[in-house]
């Protein structure tokens, strides 16, 4: 009976921060995600929460390249524009350390309070500043210069993202996208969408700049590397 499901019917069993028929399609995606250790608690019940009520997150395997990313460096500060109910933050706060910190943005107060409640539960309360409203905004007030910056906003914005990082960035700091291959979209011959033309935009000038040495990895939706020169 099992063979017998359509592709549609398997799909839809699956979690939806998962992408499907792009890069690594199929069986081998089912292996990258099966070699993936055992996660926290925590982690569990927010990719079934996200799943179960289509919140926007990363997924396991791309937040084990952002902690992976910011071991290497030794990141102790980390922006992020585009927090959701804190999955990726919680990867980031354990890879800077109990002395390291996190900044949280989201516009919706109502995931500000659930992240707040997983922070909690995962003891890296003390590593993460939430801040509700515009990230964009957020940033521009910052002062001081961070390890990473990691961007998951809408995707209009991503444009004015890359206007505002490279001066609250050190050199040797990485900028982090996410979903720069948009399901494939960017390969369209005519892109229609807003949202298709400021990431071909983005991505375009973010491997153009003077600032950045840049990589976009095929893991998932597309995670572009930039490393601050």
């Amino acid at each position: 009976m099992a063979a017998n499901k359509t592709s549609k019917e398997t799909k839809e069993s699956k979690p939806n921060w998962r992408h499907y028929n792009f890069t690594t399609a199929g069986p081998v995606d089912d292996y990258l995600y099966s070699m993936l250790p055992k996660r926290d608690q925590v982690l569990v019940e927010m990719e079934e929460y996200a799943g179960k009520h289509d919140i926007p997150i990363v997924g396991p395997a791309v937040a084990r390249v952002l902690q992976q990313l910011a071991l290497m460096i030794n990141a102790k500060t980390v922006f992020e524009l585009g927090s959701a109910i804190g999955y990726s933050t919680i990867w980031w706060a354990q890879a800077v350390g109990a002395d390291g910190q996190v900044i949280y943005t989201d516009g919706d107060a109502k995931n500000a309070e659930r992240a707040r409640g997983y922070f909690d539960r995962a003891g890296v309360s003390s590593r993460v500043t939430l801040h509700t409203g515009d990230a964009l905004e957020v940033l521009s007030e910052q002062k001081h210069r961070f390890d990473i910056i990691f961007n998951d906003v809408d995707k209009e914005d991503y444009p004015r993202v890359l206007r505002l990082v490279p001066p609250r960035l050190r050199t040797g700091g990485l900028f982090v996208t996410d979903n720069v291959l948009w399901s494939g979209r960017v390969a369209e011959k005519n892109p229609k969408t807003a949202q298709t033309k400021a990431i071909l935009e983005f991505n375009r000038q973010l491997y153009d700049s003077a600032d950045f040495y840049t990589t976009i990895l095929p893991i998932r939706d597309g995670l572009a590397v930039a490393l601050k020169k």
